[in-house]
């Protein structure tokens, strides 16, 4: 089991705009490109299990997750089935004036990658979701600009 902290990074939008592209669904959904074939089934108001197939360390495989989203706060996921089943972590967001940092915690762990690899698979996940969202975001934003500007 490894235990992963990634602060710091941040988002090109407020707040308010960084969470509307996360409850925005296809669109949100469509920027990342580790994932293909998603299925999302409501468990409550807040939760819901993901299930898809994964790219990760080169490789598809199914993965399912549930996620619960505390706005405007947090995310938290917890692996149910794929490479890093079992695994859990939260995202926290806090404004920084027009940008919105996020900071992830978790403890990653496998049963199908030696631990050794674990860390790693943990990173390239991480960086790929962030690698897909901060340009959807900032295109987002200069949407959601464009459409107040016609109102």
């Amino acid at each position: 089991m490894v235990y992963l902290k990634d602060e710091g990074s941040t988002f090109d939008a407020p707040i308010d705009v960084v969470w509307k592209y996360v409850f925005g669904g296809e669109g949100h959904d469509g920027a990342h490109k580790t994932t293909r074939n998603p299925k999302f089934e409501k468990v409550s108001e807040i939760t819901f299990i993901y299930g898809s197939e994964r790219l990760l360390r080169g490789k598809w495989a199914p993965d399912r997750m549930r996620i619960s989203m505390f706005p405007p706060v947090s995310v938290v996921t917890e692996w149910l089935e794929g490479v890093l089943a079992g695994s859990k972590l939260v995202y926290v967001y806090s404004p920084h004036g027009d940008k919105t940092r996020i900071d992830v915690y978790g403890e990653f762990t496998s049963m199908t990658l030696p631990t050794s690899e674990v860390e790693a698979a943990a990173r390239d996940f991480l960086q790929s979701e962030y690698d897909a969202d901060a340009p959807a975001i900032r295109a987002f934003l200069s949407k959601e600009k464009g459409t107040a500007r016609k109102s």
